[in-house]
């Protein structure tokens, strides 16, 4: 079992995701004060969206804390899917916000409301900045976190929200046209959902245990059948326990008159070339020196002993093979 300890570089995200979660707290109170007194849905609807990077931010800093702890005998893997359960939440608390923006901006849209533009230049533009320093900060120190890529998105959307209500404001300050403020909304909306969408499914892809979207397992197989004295590589399966986490288990077939010291070299080599080629952090290797069990859900052989159409697939990637 593979032991993740709580690292420096760990620490220092938690106390940037901290630092994040109370800067974006002032935003909130910034643009919803600026749109109680300037009446304007779109400023409204962008400070709905600092409430779901505040749910973000809270989200990744609360499963940064949980992912440092460590593993026990229920929970062998540790507390590492806590932030996916997490981002999985928020996902689906955007999408009822995004709901609830869209219906005001119809109603807005049929009775539009005189707005102060100004006001929301002012909150937008304090927001802008604050969410700049924010997804620099996180941008770099969490490329692999899941969590801390949702708060990223999250917050990097809100400065082009807060740009949008910006620009609805100019037109409101130069052509008076009021309905720019409830469409910008909608336009806010759209953006959320997108982002919304995108945590939902790679959340479920890995609650399923899906292989990760960047992974080429046929590749990778062909790579580990190049070891040498590997002959065959069957009942694969590949998931991620978190967002950068990816493992593997495996049955690897070598000749029958391979010794256990040579299969630990080999075990050895395809360990490295895991981890260096496709970033497995965990493996699980079994040898074998015959075919596996043709009753096998996932390694199944046809009637007649020939090989299913997954093993073909695998074979005629060898070496050598016609």
């Amino acid at each position: 079992m593979t032991v993740h300890t709580h690292s420096d570089h760990d620490r220092v995200m938690e106390s940037t995701l901290r630092t994040a979660f109370l800067l974006t707290i002032m935003i909130l109170a910034v643009e919803v004060g600026g749109a109680i007194i300037s009446h304007s849905l779109a400023l409204l609807s962008d400070a709905g969206h600092v409430f779901t990077d505040l749910i973000a931010l809270g989200i990744a800093w609360f499963a940064k804390v949980q992912a440092g702890r460590p593993s026990d005998g229920r929970r062998t893997y540790g507390y590492h899917r806590t932030g996916i359960l997490a981002a999985l939440a928020n996902a689906i608390t955007l999408i009822l916000i995004v709901i609830g923006i869209a219906y005001e901006a119809i109603q807005r849209l049929r009775h539009p409301e005189a707005v102060t533009p100004w006001i929301m230049f002012v909150a937008a533009g304090v927001g802008i900045a604050v969410n700049l320093y924010i997804g620099f900060a996180l941008r770099g120190r969490g490329s692999t976190d899941l969590t801390v890529r949702a708060a990223v998105l999250h917050v990097f959307g809100d400065v082009g929200a807060s740009a949008a209500v910006v620009v609805g404001g100019g037109v409101i300050l130069l052509a008076g046209w009021y309905p720019a403020d409830p469409l910008i909304s909608l336009a806010i909306a759209a953006l959320i959902a997108k982002g919304a969408w995108d945590i939902i499914r790679e959340t479920i892809d890995i609650l399923m245990e899906a292989a990760p979207n960047d992974l080429n397992v046929a590749q990778m197989v062909r790579d580990m059948m190049r070891v040498p004295a590997v002959q065959d590589v069957h009942d694969l399966h590949v998931w991620s326990i978190a967002g950068g986490l990816p493992v593997l288990t495996a049955h690897v077939q070598v000749a029958e008159d391979c010794t256990l010291s040579t299969c630990e070299g080999i075990r050895v080599e395809l360990n490295q070339l895991l981890r260096r080629n496709y970033g497995m952090v965990h493996t699980t290797i079994q040898f074998e020196c015959a075919g596996c069990d043709p009753s096998h859900l996932y390694c199944n052989l046809r009637s007649g002993g020939g090989l299913s159409e997954d093993h073909v697939a695998m074979e005629s990637s060898r070496p050598g093979s016609p």
